[in-house]
């Protein structure tokens, strides 16, 4: 499945905001406090030009100069009583609102923290559940743009921006409906101007939310660049590609800052277009209000009123532009978020199918491929597998070899269930793959992978990923096995030694001998080991090749090696070709039958053999 961009109809911000409602529903609690808080503040804000007008009329020109009054003295100080009782009830005003809005300030952005912590917990927990199917067509660098600038938008929308709208558009309705309240039929024109100032706005806001997805998708694709080049760093300076690297990141930089622009530049009228009309219709209704004043409709402290309201509107209405364009994006980001949570993984597995508890020494299975056919997503007309079928006895050791691309990467694959057969059927202890839960089926196995993997960790926590749980001993006990504890110890810090990323610290060979030690560790029935001794020089094959044999003893064990040396000594040797089983038998019968195997062991030992000349070299 690909993750391009779907030339779909832009949904509404808040329809496509309506993702995050799962993520919101566990903090119902947290939300209303943050909505109460919410709400006092903007209470308390509107609750300000209240005061104001009473502090005008009745403190300033109740008590002014034209004021008679017997005694001036007296006069004097009841004016200032009367101004300090409605300086303090400002003061509480002020007061009540620093209080109100830094608890709303917490809430909100505790709900930001927590509801981007949970939304990148998902989408991670689920990208890593999909099966390698979906990453033949998704590149890398593209999920961890949405894990990380996607969140983040949401993290800002969640934790500041709606949180700001709400207020604003709280703030801005009082303030309307105050206006509307003492000035009626001016006012009410002036909403009737800004109603119609919402359907243009709304319009124009489809194409911003347009290029806000444009945007956040080349910045994703900047990112796939840049995770795919630095994962291949010595190949790029090997073949001097610094240069053509740096020319390519540069240019899908600049693609990204082009749209970036446009999206900006439509943004930015937006806001002017939102600011611009709603203050040309908020200016006319304080127009109408200083005329009523000079009639003698209005005092003096009404206006100040109007005027604080007036501007309680106009700045709420420009929060609100502001905050429409960042609605817009996060509803973007969200939308890609959603996209990859509801990205199905095309292998499907029941986890609340029962698992037996496990055993301390496990008993070796057996393996049935009955009739696979099997074609990879990406070549459909190709099949990797056709008609392939082999039994394997419980404990027995069976060599799968042939030329690159005959198929025997894929047996692992479709036995680890990273895909699924499109006909036939693959069981394992005589249960089919797909009657078995995905951890309990990759539980019963150990895989020495062909290119060993080293985690960013220590070299005891690179073995122990085997098993977990796994004690000290456990892990030297594996170690020794292997053959890595001399090497180990000789680290710096020994077993704590940090590994680098991708174990750049460790030559190739003591890179796969740890990754044979966490295989051994695992104690698994079945032991997949896919050329487990090709990065080692002849020394130490021979140390892990021991290794490999106490480690497959009561294991049913399938090796894939192109080097013959490595499985002479397997109980049985299968070979392909396209896909096809076109012969097995054991080393020696297999040399004197004459066939493919026969060819490929007289070019890896130079043993003279009687072969025709139009069979297909296997040597690899």
């Amino acid at each position: 499945m690909s993750l391009e961009t779907p030339v779909v109809p832009a949904k509404p911000p808040v329809r496509a905001l309506s993702g995050l409602r799962p993520f919101l529903r566990p903090y119902r609690l947290q939300i209303g406090l943050a909505l109460l808080f919410l709400v006092l503040a903007a209470a308390t804000t509107l609750a300000f030009p209240l005061a104001l007008r009473q502090l005008i009329d009745g403190g300033l020109a109740a008590w002014g100069p034209g004021a008679s009054t017997p005694d001036a003295a007296g006069l004097r100080g009841a004016q200032l009583l009367s101004l300090r009782d409605h300086f303090l009830a400002l003061f509480a005003v002020a007061a009540a609102l620093g209080v109100f809005s830094a608890a709303r300030f917490y809430m909100v952005s505790w709900l930001g923290e927590r509801v981007t912590t949970d939304l990148r917990q998902a989408v991670y927990q689920h990208v890593i559940r999909l099966s390698p199917a979906f990453f033949e067509t998704t590149r890398t660098g593209e999920v961890l743009s949405r894990l990380t600038t996607d969140t983040t938008l949401v993290q800002s929308v969640v934790g500041s921006s709606l949180s700001m709208g709400l207020r604003n558009g709280v703030m801005a309705l009082g303030a309307l409906g105050m206006l509307v309240w003492t000035h009626p039929a001016v006012m009410l024109q002036v909403l009737l101007v800004l109603v119609l100032l919402v359907v243009p706005a709304m319009v124009f806001g489809r194409r911003v939310r347009r290029l806000s997805r444009a945007s956040q998708d080349r910045v994703a694709d900047t990112s796939a660049i840049a995770g795919e080049i630095l994962n291949a760093i010595p190949v790029v300076q090997a073949y001097t590609a610094e240069r053509h690297e740096t020319a390519r990141f540069a240019q899908a930089s600049a693609q990204s800052f082009a749209t970036a622009v446009r999206r900006s530049r439509a943004r930015a009228l937006l806001v002017a277009f939102i600011i611009i009309a709603t203050s040309a219709a908020l200016l006319w209704g304080l127009y109408q209000g200083t005329q009523a004043v000079l009639a003698g409709q209005m005092s003096p402290g009404e206006l100040g009123q109007t005027v604080v309201y007036v501007i309680i509107l106009a700045g709420a209405s420009a929060v609100l532009g502001e905050i429409y364009g960042e609605l817009l994006r996060a509803a973007g980001a969200t939308e890609r978020l959603m996209e990859l949570l509801d990205s199905p993984s095309p292998v499907r597995s029941d986890e609340s199918l029962p698992s037996p508890p496990p055993a301390a020494q496990p008993q070796p299975l057996p393996i049935t491929f009955d009739q696979v056919v099997f074609h990879y997503p990406s070549r459909p007309q190709v099949p990797a597998l056709d008609g392939f079928t082999l039994h394997i006895a419980a404990g027995e050791t069976v060599a799968l070899v042939g030329a690159s691309g005959a198929g025997k990467s894929t047996v692992f694959q479709l036995l680890q269930r990273f895909y699924d057969t499109q006909e036939g059927q693959i069981a394992i202890g005589g249960q089919a793959l797909d009657s078995i839960s995905l951890h309990h089926l990759r539980s019963r196995m150990a895989l020495v992978p062909q290119d060993p993997v080293i985690f960013s960790g220590s070299a005891a926590d690179n073995i122990r990923y085997g098993s977990p749980q796994a004690s000290d001993e456990q892990v030297l006990a594996a170690a020794h096995a292997a053959h890595a504890h001399d090497f180990i110890s000789a680290l710096p810090e020994g077993y704590a030694t940090f590994l680098g990323e991708r174990g750049v610290r460790l030559s190739g060979g003591q890179r796969q001998r740890i990754v044979i030690a966490r295989a051994i560790l695992r104690n698994a029935p079945v032991l997949l080991l896919d050329e487990a001794t090709s990065a080692l020089d002849a020394h130490s094959e021979r140390m892990v090749q021991a290794a490999l044999a106490a480690a497959m003893h009561r294991r049913t064990t399938l090796v894939i090696a192109h080097r013959l040396a490595t499985v002479q000594q397997a109980d049985r040797i299968v070979v392909l070709d396209q896909g096809r089983i076109v012969e097995q038998g054991t080393h020696d019968s297999l040399i004197a039958a004459g066939g493919s195997y026969a060819r490929l062991a007289a070019l890896q030992f130079h043993e003279p053999q009687t072969v025709s000349q139009g069979d297909p070299d296997m040597s690899h």
